[in-house]
């Protein structure tokens, strides 16, 4: 593994974290706090640095069932980051999150989840 690979993985492991750390603290708390934010801010930023390396480490996008799956993981992970986002600057940050929004963030923690582990086991296999 060429160590721009390497370090995009790294990186997008530290996402995973900071995505986890989030949406954890979301459903078990069921507010926005601050942390939560941080957290997700953190995730999607990470997840975004990650994908560029992988994209530089591999001279483009190559076109596989890994690189769409990935898209459409990150693509749900960016949409909960804004709703939460969207939550806090219409001034309500500590304020209740409905069940609805925490449903879709559950589906979007494993959706995210299941692609990381894929994108893993593809990684080792290879």
């Amino acid at each position: 593994m060429n160590p721009i690979s390497m370090a995009g993985a790294f990186i997008m492991t530290m996402s995973l974290l900071a995505y986890g750390l989030g949406s954890i603290s979301l459903l078990q708390f069921k507010v926005v706090s601050p942390g939560v934010l941080l957290f997700f801010t953190i995730g999607v930023s990470l997840n975004i640095v990650s994908i560029a390396l992988m994209i530089v480490a591999f001279n483009g996008i190559p076109f596989s069932i890994h690189s769409i799956w990935g898209c459409s993981a990150f693509l749900v992970m960016f949409v909960d980051v804004m709703l939460i986002w969207r939550l806090y600057l219409k001034g309500k940050i500590n304020a209740p999150v409905g069940e609805k929004f925490l449903l879709y963030s559950k589906i979007a923690y494993v959706w995210w989840l299941v692609f990381y582990l894929a994108g893993s086991l593809l990684v080792i296999w290879l």
